[in-house]
């Protein structure tokens, strides 16, 4: 029982809590915006908890759904699905529960955020299968990693359930963040296609670093470009402490550590710049958190 228990755990990355942390900066700074400061323990509980699980639940989803993949890339080939030590329907039925889990954390909230989660779950379940078919699959995996966003402006602001107003619910400034996220998962994700760009090359897998090819290290410093640019443009308008610009100063100092990082196209260094995005977008997050309580009054 307990060798199994073990099996799980691998399975659902839980050693290697930077995937879910990805996930879960946004989606509090999010939060954060939605509710103007502290959003009550309750909204806290149900992101900070519903995320963990639903990348858990992803993690059996896309092993399932790259299993004959990653027998043949290197830093793949020992997952539990992959050398058969979990079974397919083992995979499923954990990743099942936990999105069950999920869902009844949501449940808590209102109608308007269940509906939504139902759309999050959906691009969840596509991307797995876009790295068939889709030149730079990061795109929507960029879509299913911010969609904490519109989530958490929908759990703070409710709604009527129709239409309309699950539409209203959540406002632009949701899909804006929500856009500049994607440039930081493309960052992010094209690094971590980096590491595995000669495995995926050979077994005909889609990557934005095979996609970009010389140009992916420019590009990733877009990416970063973007996305720190237009996040704050759109948390301009909110009046926040100046802080909150020595944190959003620390976060570019990151991103240009970031060039020094995988400039080479090092596999060790791009890994090492993959897992250590998650502090990025925390840093932002501490900014906006400090940012907006010690923001004057209106």
């Amino acid at each position: 029982m307990h060798a199994r228990l073990g099996l799980y755990l691998d399975l659902i990355r839980w050693d290697r809590p930077a995937g879910w942390l990805l996930l879960l900066w946004p989606s509090l700074s999010a939060l954060w915006i939605a509710a103007g400061g502290w959003p009550g323990w309750h909204l806290l509980c149900v992101f900070v908890l519903g995320t963990v699980l639903m990348r858990s639940a992803g993690c059996c989803v896309n092993d399932v759904a790259d299993r004959d993949f990653d027998r043949h890339v290197k830093r793949t080939a020992q997952r539990p699905v992959t050398r058969g030590a979990v079974s397919v329907r083992e995979a499923l039925a954990l990743g099942a529960f936990l999105a069950m889990c999920a869902f009844a954390l949501v449940c808590t909230t209102n109608g308007v955020t269940m509906l939504w989660s139902v759309v999050a779950l959906a691009v969840t379940l596509a991307y797995p299968f876009a790295k068939r078919f889709v030149s730079m699959p990061q795109a929507v995996l960029g879509v299913a990693f911010s969609f904490g966003i519109p989530m958490a402006f929908a759990a703070v602001r409710g709604g009527e359930m129709t239409l309309a107003g699950v539409w209203h619910a959540v406002p632009p400034m949701a899909w804006g963040l929500l856009l500049s996220n994607l440039f930081w998962v493309l960052a992010y994700d094209t690094e971590y296609a980096m590491v595995d760009r000669d495995d995926d090359l050979r077994i005909g897998m889609k990557t934005s670093a095979i996609t970009l090819g010389e140009r992916d290290v420019p590009m990733v410093m877009g990416f970063y470009a973007v996305y720190l640019v237009s996040w704050s443009a759109w948390l301009w308008p909110l009046g926040l402490h100046a802080v909150w610009w020595i944190f959003w100063l620390a976060a570019l100092a990151q991103a240009l550590w970031h060039y020094r990082l995988i400039r080479g196209r090092e596999r060790d260094a791009c890994f090492r710049a993959f897992r250590l995005n998650h502090w990025m977008a925390a840093t932002l997050f501490a900014g906006l958190a400090l940012g907006s309580a010690w923001a004057p009054p209106p």
